[in-house]
């Protein structure tokens, strides 16, 4: 089939094919008007010779013409014939579609749930004119396209019952780059004896309970089991941040002077009362928004339930989490934000091309004089300066603050290092 670049190059001469019927039509028709207007300019006005043989003269370049005109309407035909038939062995040797195949992009038919959810959906009469398009699409993930088969099994419920048990098979399709998934109608299990969560402001240091939870998907059925697993060794995502008595309790506290910053020293930078909004991505167990919120700062933690219930736990804290992937476009509007923070998230494991875009997506949500707290980003030694800090400095932040650290905490043998900044999008 060859690349999508390949594939659409060869398609495009299927957009031209009606745009050279009608130029091959146009010609046609100018030499035709040609012949008949050369008719048309001679009449017998009168019997002399030189008139008659000027008329036979005549008559004998149109019939000239009218062969010309024959065999050049025959030349055309062929032409475009030829010019039909090649088109037609290209597509069918390159995965030429037809075109209501190419819109939509699926490789099989759509049927049931996925056919309804996927649309497009006609708009009511009056709708189309102020919004500008006739139909409605529903906002789906382009590579859910590539997983048609798993889609397909995702969208597979009765409607209007409970959902499938599929919340790490749904993530697996979101990691993929199906993001975001269709809507379903069903309805999600509830937590076994489930409770009303704590008030404000207790809630944001006490353990959720068991029970609001379905622990269906995780290794561990409660936070007793969450919480003894920190407190191991092991390499669980977020490995100690469900255990509030612990670690979690002095992040962001005090200001280290080296890589580890205080909230307090990050917000003095700005005039008081106006960081008001702002992001933390990978925010774990929603630590960081808790800071936040206990100075007035509403702070939104994207994460994923990847080792455990993060969304819920974030959640039961009263605070807000946002189920997307760090590849997700950030789903805020330009100029929007008063603060963005990412810890550990945003480092060398994400590809090169994927971390520059969510930089430069980075820059986008933030207002103008908006802060990019960049917390421990981590990579190895020679990749730094090669190629971190240079990709950091083309985005155009502004540095309030920039430290580097060798990091310790598994082995020196690796050359790993920490990069700890306070960035700032100019005003101007």
């Amino acid at each position: 089939m060859g690349s999508a670049e390949e594939r659409k190059a060869w398609r495009l001469p299927v957009f031209f094919r009606s745009k050279l019927k009608v130029l091959l039509l146009v010609v046609s028709t100018n030499l035709l008007s040609v012949y008949f207007f050369s008719g048309a300019n001679y009449a017998i006005v009168g019997g002399s010779d030189v008139l008659t043989r000027e008329l036979n003269s005549t008559r004998l370049k149109l019939s000239e013409s009218r062969e010309e005109h024959a065999q050049l309407r025959r030349r055309l035909e062929t032409a475009s014939g030829l010019l039909e038939a090649l088109l037609s062995e290209l597509g069918r040797r390159h995965g030429d579609q037809a075109v209501s195949d190419d819109l939509d992009g699926w490789p099989d038919e759509l049927l049931g749930e996925l056919k309804l959810a996927a649309g497009p959906h006609e708009l009511p009469l009056g709708y189309n004119h102020n919004l500008g398009t006739d139909e409605l699409f529903p906002t789906l993930g382009f590579a859910c396209r590539r997983f048609q088969e798993e889609l397909t099994r995702y969208m597979s419920y009765e409607v209007g019952k409970e959902c499938p048990s599929d919340g790490v098979f749904a993530q697996r399709l979101m990691l993929k780059g199906c993001e975001p998934l269709p809507r379903r109608r069903c309805l999600p299990a509830s937590p076994k004896g489930y409770v009303e969560p704590a008030a404000l402001p207790e809630s944001l240091w006490a353990t959720p309970p068991d029970t609001s939870v379905v622990w269906d998907a995780y290794a561990c059925k409660n936070y007793s089991c969450l919480v003894n697993r920190g407190r191991g060794r092991g390499s669980h995502d977020c490995n100690d941040c469900f255990d509030l008595k612990g670690r979690e309790k002095s992040r962001w506290l005090a200001d280290g002077g080296g890589v580890d910053f205080g909230i307090d020293g990050v917000l003095a930078t700005k005039p008081k009362g106006t960081v008001r909004i702002g992001l933390d991505i990978g925010g774990g167990s929603g630590t960081f928004a808790a800071r936040m919120r206990e100075r007035g700062v509403t702070v939104v933690s994207t994460t994923m339930d990847l080792d455990g219930p993060f969304n819920s736990f974030i959640a039961s804290r009263g605070l807000l989490p946002m189920h997307i992937s760090v590849a997700h476009r950030l789903p805020f509007f330009d100029n929007t934000l008063d603060v963005v923070h990412s810890m550990h998230v945003l480092s060398n494991w994400i590809p090169e091309p994927m971390l520059e875009f969510a930089l430069y997506d980075v820059y986008r949500v933030l207002r103008p004089g908006g802060l990019f707290w960049l917390d421990h980003f981590f990579c190895i030694g020679e990749q730094l300066n090669a190629t971190y800090v240079p990709m950091i400095e083309r985005v155009g932040f502004n540095k309030l603050r920039w430290v580097t650290a060798r990091k310790l905490d598994r082995g020196t043998e690796k050359n790993e290092w920490y990069l700890s900044a306070l960035l700032e999008r100019p005003m101007t």
